[in-house]
């Protein structure tokens, strides 16, 4: 089969899309195998960035990720963190949820899918962290439809590069962990494979822990630095925040390769119009120092997973790394101790999830249905309803117990139906309160849903039964049905919309403002020539719509400008003329009213006064 026949198919084609913190990717099946979908400058992947620019232009990507430090109050990075969470990101005139600025990444996505399979409707498969709540889950799916896509299935995904690695190794038996840590979350499943069945045991992990925390731990490190030598907070600084969280990332990487690496950055902020600037070195060592106590939870996590899944660590036969964090050589050795042996070194850690996703779109559309392969997969967390408390003593029980009907690890899809009673005379209805977690209150669990059952027969307490139903299905969305024994009275209720209780709403005005975005830029650039970051850095062009930045950087160039004059009486020769061009520079920026040659000119200045030592 080529790849231009799946144009000629009646059926909507399914991707899998590995939707990253750090970066994202997408595969489909091609001849039987798992096929990357080449994206933005012929790579694999993607960064998870949004910029909108200052004409109003979407640009996602290497050239966002770029402008993280120039157009901080502008770009979004890591958004993936915040998903589920009631939250907003103010970029240049508007505001945006987490959902819809996954929404603009992975409409990106889609127009490279659509360029290798053609235009029209597309299914997906999008992985999520094992241990996103159902809310997180949820708002994956709303951002998968944002985007044009058919949300079909949401898989976690260590379950996913469990996949990937299932199709290569069909024939294979035995145990499989997955330790997946990218740059926002850790997952670590067990899976057990089985003449090409591939079923999830158990799965752990943290949806707050990964390479961004190694990446702030740094940055606190070097601003300390800063700080201690300088008196300033470099954090306090917006854009020297970004700097050193682009010299963090950088940093990080060079460690994986060099015993020590030498940071020298001439400005990250300025004390009394001084500028101020760092150079430190940083070793290995004081690294692993920094991120031991978060490598120690991942170990944790390991214990945990193979507790649950009654295992030793001898009995674990391969391990798979996943995520771009696990190139750091301390996670490395971590894995090779604890297990004793070599994690599998053949698998690409930034493609194997969305390869996985794939898999698992190619099962759905029946394009791997001679492969023989399945994959069952497990609940992350337990769920169930608020009850009382045990009676003691023939006391009444203490309200906001959690009983849990799903159990953690339970194997998914999966329905669970137990009964409950009345707790005094008389009741005729009765709430039903909906919690995931594992303590044994839900005030310290997960509060997802709740509703209220009316139309109970009005008997005493304790002889009216309600039957609970909870069903959890592959995506991880879940179903709750009561039901009143005695008079066959019910209501079900679907746990998807626990984002907001207006969900269709809110919906469909996050897409309205998706597509205002999208038409805007189509009349922006119907009206002049195609612009891209670098030609506004490299030609000036005029920019508005920043007040508040441009009022920041014209104040800041006038301060250099009185600088600048006073210093001119003591200097003669050349220093005069370099003084007497960062002034021409200064004052072209602020007639122009431009905030990028306004930065341009600060720099040139900052650097200059360096130079000079001003």
């Amino acid at each position: 089969m080529s790849e231009t026949s799946y144009k000629d198919k009646s059926f909507r084609p399914i991707v899998g899309i590995d939707l990253g913190t750090t970066n994202s990717a997408a595969a489909y099946i091609f001849k039987q195998k798992p096929k990357m979908i080449t994206l933005e400058y012929d790579h694999n992947t993607i960064p998870s960035v949004v910029l909108i620019d200052p004409k109003g232009h979407i640009v996602v990507g290497e050239e966002a990720r770029n402008a993280l430090v120039a157009m901080p109050d502008r770009t979004k990075a890591a958004v993936k963190r915040s998903m589920g969470e009631d939250v907003s990101f103010p970029l240049g005139d508007q505001s945006y949820t987490p959902e819809e600025l996954s929404a603009f990444i992975l409409k990106e996505i889609k127009e490279s899918v659509d360029e290798v399979l053609g235009e029209g409707e597309k299914e997906a498969v999008i992985t999520v962290p094992a241990y996103f709540t159902n809310t997180q889950r949820q708002a994956t799916k709303k951002a998968g439809e944002l985007a044009g896509f058919v949300v079909e299935r949401i898989i976690n995904e260590p379950t996913a590069a469990a996949l990937a690695y299932g199709l290569q190794n069909l024939h294979d038996d035995g145990h499989i962990l997955v330790y997946d840590l990218g740059g926002g979350t850790f997952d670590v499943s067990v899976v057990e494979m089985m003449g090409g069945i591939l079923e999830v045991k158990a799965s752990a992990g943290n949806n707050q822990l990964g390479g961004e925390d190694f990446d702030w731990l740094l940055v606190d490190w070097l601003a300390e630095k800063v700080q201690s030598e300088h008196g300033v907070d470099p954090r306090q600084d917006v854009r020297g925040k970004a700097r050193l969280k682009e010299e963090a990332e950088k940093v990080k990487k060079e460690l994986s390769f060099a015993d020590s690496v030498d940071v020298a950055i001439p400005v990250i902020t300025v004390k009394n119009n001084v500028p101020v600037g760092l150079d430190v070195t940083i070793t290995r060592e004081e690294f692993i120092s920094l991120i031991k106590p978060l490598l120690q939870e991942t170990e944790e996590k390991l214990r945990q997973v193979l507790e649950d899944a009654n295992l030793q660590p001898n009995e674990i036969d391969e391990v798979l790394l996943v995520g771009g964090s696990t190139r750091i050589p301390q996670v490395h050795k971590l894995v090779h101790q604890f297990f004793q042996k070599e994690p599998r070194s053949d698998i690409n850690p930034d493609e194997v999830v969305a390869q996985g996703a794939a898999v698992q779109a190619g099962i759905k559309s029946g394009a791997l249905s001679k492969k023989g392969i399945i994959v069952t997969d497990v609940a992350p967390f337990s769920m169930g309803i608020a009850v009382l408390s045990a009676n003691l003593m023939g006391r009444m029980g203490k309200p906001g117990a959690f009983h849990a009907i799903i159990p953690r690890n339970t194997t998914i899809p999966v329905t669970r139906t137990e009964q409950f009673s009345t707790t005094f005379d008389g009741q005729t209805e009765v709430k039903i309160e909906i919690f995931q977690g594992e303590n044994d209150w839900v005030k310290n669990n997960y509060f997802l849903n709740e509703f209220i059952l009316e139309g109970l027969a009005p008997r005493p307490a304790g002889e009216e039964g309600v039957e609970v139903t909870f069903r959890y299905n592959l995506n991880g969305i879940l179903e709750v049905k009561a039901k009143s024994v005695s008079t066959g009275v019910e209501m079900k209720i679907t746990v998807e919309d626990a984002l907001d209780r207006s969900s269709e709403t809110a919906f469909y005005d996050s897409l309205a403002k998706i597509e205002s975005a999208y038409q805007l830029e189509d009349e922006a650039d119907a009206t002049e020539s195609e612009w891209t970051l670098l030609d506004e850095l490299e030609d000036g062009d005029n920019i508005e719509g920043e007040d508040e930045t441009l009022q920041e950087l014209t104040e800041e160039a006038h301060d250099w400008l009185t600088r600048f004059t006073k210093e001119l009486d003591n200097r003669e020769g050349k220093s005069k003329q370099q003084l007497l061009n960062a002034m021409s520079q200064l004052k072209e920026a602020l007639d122009g009213k431009n905030t990028t040659q306004l930065h341009e000119a600060i720099e040139y200045s900052v650097d200059l006064a360096i130079d000079l030592e001003l």
